[in-house]
């Protein structure tokens, strides 16, 4: 084992050379992980290296902590807010990193084990093997807080059955293992008590080859189904309301199937997204729609305008005002 980072104290993402596998740890515990500057700038940098390079076949990517990534760190963007362009450099290579991974060259394993939400799950959801546990969370909650469905959500959103995705980009609404699984934004569901020997057994597999590599997550995986409660067993009910063609007729339709017997789930959902803003609402259904109709490399072109308009205030100054409350409540 040949540690290419330095010691945990310095580096917010370890990268391990083993022979043919290459081992990247995301760590920033402290902060679940969050992306950082640092970290993108870390975490390009060593996949440029070795895709490039012939030797290494196998890419694992993990999180320290009880986190995998927990999305982007808010405090970026408002320390940055009086330079709107400040962030560029960072959001435009995140965006690029989002891309990379989905046609990268070298086989990934994305061991999720904790929180994986907003973009954050964009270094797991493209993975040729995504493997999750019963204490994966994901999310994509940036309609709360004023911000918009971005890092290749809005085009993954939109492909999902039905209206989940909808559900998911305006509610924020959390899925755990099992459901990724079934929604298909997780190929793989391990027990957490085996995760660790199942990345000590990739790790001694020293291969790329995607059928071998299949085999061993097989062997620590398991068939899983949503439980009873799933939010995926709702979809008729998801279906009647978010495929309304406004954020103001969803609600309308929300009310309306809340007081039916049944749907008491209904109301934690719409107290949600009634004090979210409005204007992040319209943003995220309108993006996540238009994601239908375009490649993942449009919706991420078009997700990077919205980001540098919001930082910018252009569009609407929510996004701060909620940061500031957050950051008063911290």
């Amino acid at each position: 084992m040949a540690p290419t980072a330095s010691s945990s104290d310095e580096q917010v993402v370890l990268g391990e050379e083993i022979d043919h596998v290459r081992l990247i740890t995301l760590n920033r515990p402290k902060q679940l992980n969050a992306i950082s500057p640092e970290l993108v700038s870390l975490l390009a940098s060593y996949l440029e290296k070795w895709e490039k390079d012939d030797k290494p076949e196998l890419i694992i990517i993990k999180g320290a902590g009880r986190a995998f990534c927990a999305g982007g760190d808010l405090r970026v963007f408002y320390d940055g807010r009086e330079k709107k362009d400040s962030c560029l450099e960072v959001v435009h290579r995140y965006y690029w990193l989002c891309y990379h991974i989905e046609t990268y060259k070298k086989t990934q394993v994305a061991l999720v084990h904790g929180i994986s939400m907003g973009g954050g799950a964009a270094l797991m959801v493209p993975m040729k093997f995504s493997v999750v546990t019963e204490k994966t969370v994901f999310a994509t909650p940036e309609a709360s807080f004023g911000f918009h469905t971005d890092c290749g959500f809005s085009y993954r959103h939109s492909h999902l059955p039905g209206h989940l995705g909808e559900f998911l980009a305006l509610t924020g609404a959390r899925l755990n293992g099992k459901e990724l699984v079934a929604a298909g934004f997780a190929t793989h569901f391990v027990s957490s008590e085996k995760i660790v020997e199942l990345e000590k057994r990739l790790i001694s597999l020293n291969s790329g080859d995607e059928n071998a590599v299949r085999s061993v997550i097989e062997e620590f995986s398991s068939e899983v189904k949503p439980d009873e409660d799933s939010i995926l067993n709702k979809l008729s009910v998801i279906n009647e309301c978010f495929s309304k063609d406004s954020v103001e007729e969803i609600i309308k339709s929300l009310e309306a199937e809340g007081n039916k017997e049944g749907n008491g789930w209904i109301a934690t959902v719409l107290k949600g997204m009634k004090r979210t803003s409005p204007t992040a609402l319209k943003i995220v259904l309108r993006s996540v729609r238009e994601g239908r109709n375009e490649t993942l490399s449009e919706s991420l072109k078009k997700e990077f305008r919205l980001t540098m308009n919001i930082l910018r205030s252009t569009i609407s100054s929510d996004m701060y005002e909620v940061i500031v409350v957050g950051l008063l409540n911290f």
